[in-house]
């Protein structure tokens, strides 16, 4: 079964070796230099639509979770966002003239609460009159950096789940940082064995649609977990994000950000801490 197939009935698909090892190992000190960058701030830190996700880890050090449109600042991780073989994915299902609202680098340090709990990425695409044809016009990407295993805490996904549109999950906790609780899914009519482990090798990208219920544990291996996430819409039915392709062709970042979600961008675009 080719990706779009795959993605079109399960909700999601992988392409295997998309990257290679030594694109991979670029990559992976691009997100190490932006990780350091984290650390140094010491605290959630926000330049525009950069934002740094920081929480004090047990021991006391600062835990980098995750950081948002790095790619304004790192000319690698810019490059990977519009690379040519990302639009070779999209377009058959999205087209060429394809905006990004997502672009975000995950971490997952050995033995830290990374968790993700179960939910659907719909959730967070607000306002809704901006995100039109949600199901059928947005594609979420991961490209794994290090080994996606059950044991380093990747992703699980609930296959088909995307053809109920939104579902009932419970939103009263943060996402990031809950534990998956198997009653969640029970309680919005899920059957917790229907879940399978989303297993990747580095390099290999993963493909997923936003109304896929899915989550992700802790990481009980011995070796981090980074991931390196794009999220991207058909322009034609999104009012807001940066572009990624026009015409199939890729498109750098303007002097100018964009508003994505961050709705105080214009009233406060300047570096602070929140």
């Amino acid at each position: 079964m080719d990706h779009v197939a795959e993605y079109r009935e399960r909700g999601y698909a992988i392409v295997r070796g998309v990257f290679s090892a030594d694109e991979v190992a670029a990559i992976g000190a691009a997100m190490d230099a932006v990780h350091a960058e984290g650390v140094a701030h010491g605290r959630c830190f926000r330049h525009g639509n950069l934002f740094y996700n920081v929480a004090p880890a047990g021991d006391g050090r600062p835990l980098v979770r995750m950081v948002q449109w790095p790619s304004y600042h790192n000319a690698v991780l810019d490059a990977v966002r519009r690379d040519g073989r990302f639009l070779a994915i999209l377009e058959p299902l999205i087209g060429r003239d394809v905006k990004q609202i997502i672009n975000q680098l995950h971490w997952k340090a050995p033995g830290s609460k990374g968790d993700f709990a179960w939910h659907q990425d719909s959730r967070f695409r607000k306002p809704d009159a901006v995100y039109r044809n949600l199901g059928g016009s947005y594609v979420q990407t991961g490209l794994a950096i290090d080994p996606h295993t059950r044991e380093s805490g990747a992703m699980r996904f609930i296959p088909a789940s995307h053809n109920s549109g939104a579902i009932a999950l419970d939103t009263s906790t943060e996402v990031l940082g809950t534990e998956m609780s198997d009653d969640a899914l029970v309680a919005a009519g899920i059957d917790p064995a229907l879940s399978v482990d989303l297993t990747l090798d580095p390099g290999d990208v993963a493909l997923w649609n936003p109304y896929l219920v899915h989550g992700s544990g802790r990481n009980v291996s011995t070796h981090q977990r980074r991931l390196y996430i794009n999220g991207y819409v058909r322009a034609a039915d999104c009012d807001r994000g940066e572009w990624a392709f026009r015409d199939g062709e890729p498109v750098p970042l303007g002097d100018e950000p964009a508003l994505v979600h961050y709705e105080e961008l214009r009233a406060n675009p300047h570096p602070h801490y929140p």
